[in-house]
């Protein structure tokens, strides 16, 4: 039962991936056209999910929407494992205690206050770059304090002392030799950050601090739940958020065993 609830789970997320890479060919409009005979529109032959209050088409805006979260969150927490790595492998007291820190602090929150106190009035294309890329930088601390935990188990092994007793370089003993050891803990650490980072996404939209409009993401398309009155006339605006339901159930379907993620 459990291997078929995979399947399920993998197809969907890849069903859901094509759908955004192939987002400008299967949306039926682009996501900032706006008809404006047709504000608010409920569902119909021309518009399947409707339109927004300045008339552009609902469903074309969650296809797009589907891209900018489902792509750019794991490549934030790409960037999370790429920074965790680099730092986790200088070593020492003073990064150990530095991983504690931060791992200490309410970091959730303290992205929001970064985020907000970073400018809100930027174009789109920058508030996508600020949104993700600050996910990046500042999600480096829980993978680090794994793979920190790791490469200090490696150090103790056999092969490792053998391999700097016959010489080999440093570089060439992380690529060659340890990074095989780590590849199943990154990957572990990507499946745990991933869906979080879809969600802190998701969260910051709601409070305006994410994506900026015209662009579309889960985040802010989210907004209208904040608007009982535009739920209650229109349930289709709860889309977005079946969706977001749907990956995050599959993602956590498909995630590695704990001992690997913690």
């Amino acid at each position: 039962m459990r291997a078929i609830y995979r399947r399920v789970a993998s197809a969907l997320l890849v069903a859901v991936a094509l759908c955004a890479l192939l987002a400008p060919r299967i949306a039926p409009y682009p996501y900032d056209t706006q008809f404006r005979d047709s504000p608010a529109a409920p569902p119909g032959r021309q518009f399947l999910m409707g339109t927004d209050d300045i008339g552009r088409d609902r469903l074309s805006r969650l296809i797009y929407a589907t891209r900018i979260s489902v792509i750019l969150a794991p490549a934030a927490a790409l960037v999370s494992i790429a920074l965790a790595l680099l730092i986790s492998s200088v070593g020492g007291r003073a990064i150990g205690g530095l991983i504690t820190i931060c791992l200490s602090l309410p970091w959730i929150f303290l992205f929001i206050i970064l985020r907000a106190e970073l400018p809100l009035n930027t174009g789109p294309a920058e508030s996508i770059l600020l949104t993700f890329g600050l996910m990046g930088v500042a999600g480096w601390a829980w993978p680090a304090r794994v793979f920190a935990a790791s490469i200090a188990q490696m150090k103790q092994s056999g092969w490792l002392l053998q391999a700097r007793a016959a010489g080999i370089s440093g570089w060439r003993i992380g690529l060659v030799q340890a990074w095989p050891h780590l590849r199943s803990v990154a990957w572990a650490q990507f499946c745990m950050l991933a869906p979080n980072y879809i969600l802190l996404e998701a969260s910051l939209g709601l409070l305006g601090l994410g994506v900026s409009d015209p662009v579309p993401s889960w985040g802010n398309l989210l907004q209208d739940l904040q608007r009982p009155d535009v739920v209650k006339a229109n349930p289709w605006v709860l889309a977005p958020l079946g969706l977001l339901m749907l990956v995050m159930i599959s993602l956590e379907a498909l995630q590695p065993s704990r001992e690997l993620a913690l």
